[in-house]
């Protein structure tokens, strides 16, 4: 149940529709439902703002069925998946329709919300390499009703490419800077904006890069005062907390 619901409930017993016993009964009911394999958390949206996203890896198709449709049947309009598999997806899409984007591995049911801000994201990647991730996290802030643009292949070994784009980095709300290799990425794109950045170090490079390790610790490390820190490959949070961030000061459309 999200804030819209319980509100339109609040009205709907302050209007005589409904009476405050079954409200409170509608209510002790939303908390989070025990599927055996999952409970899913019908509150998440009431609490934060934006309903329970589904982490797809690991779980069979009939599994994230059964979540998709508890989440519709409490008159959700839309779900996220994150890192579902192809075939996952094709047999989930069998049983509800999901849109499903193979570079990013996110499947959406329902409809991405229409744009409810005025403030830009921007998503920049050191290499083409980056981009499931950026993907990733690109996906989810457009579904979670941002608009997002998209500055990809712009790494430091190339420093024009990214600077051919200041008019946009500098007009954004909130970027967010996706490198592997050494992760310089996020540390050059926060001494040029006053926005926050979020960095994001992905698992993209040679030998010594520990799989991402050398890359997080060295945006750990950023001497740019507004960079923060997501884990590893972790699109999915960038984007989500881009998305909070783009929201602050908007008013709900």
């Amino acid at each position: 149940m999200d804030q819209d619901r319980v509100l339109d409930l609040l009205n709907n017993v302050k209007n005589g529709v409904v009476t405050p016993q079954e409200a409170l009964l509608k209510l002790k009911k939303e908390p989070f439902e025990n599927l055996g394999y999952a409970k899913v958390d019908h509150h998440r949206g009431l609490r934060v703002g934006i309903p329970e996203v589904i982490y797809g890896s690991g779980k069979t198709p009939k599994q994230i069925i059964g979540i998709l449709t508890a989440i519709k049947n409490r008159g959700e309009q839309n779900a996220i998946i994150t890192r579902l598999l192809p075939e996952t997806a094709e047999a989930v899409n069998k049983e509800l329709p999901i849109k499903y984007d193979p570079v990013s591995g996110v499947g959406i049911f329902g409809q991405k919300k229409q744009i409810q801000t005025t403030g830009t994201i921007i998503i920049a990647t050191g290499g083409t390499s980056d981009m499931p991730i950026a993907e990733e996290a690109a996906v989810v802030a457009e579904t979670l009703g941002n608009s997002v643009e998209r500055l990809y292949d712009v790494g430091v070994a190339g420093l024009h490419r990214l600077l051919s784009s200041l008019d946009a980095l500098m007009s954004a709300k909130v970027v967010i800077a996706i490198a592997g290799m050494e992760g310089a990425l996020a540390t050059v794109i926060g001494g040029l904006v006053s926005c926050p950045v979020i960095a994001v170090p992905t698992s993209v490079g040679y030998g010594a890069n520990f799989n991402g390790l050398s890359a997080l610790l060295s945006m750990l490390n950023s001497c740019s005062s507004n960079v923060s820190v997501v884990n590893i490959d972790n699109g999915f949070g960038a984007g989500y907390l881009a998305s909070i961030i783009n929201h602050i000061g908007e008013e709900k459309q």
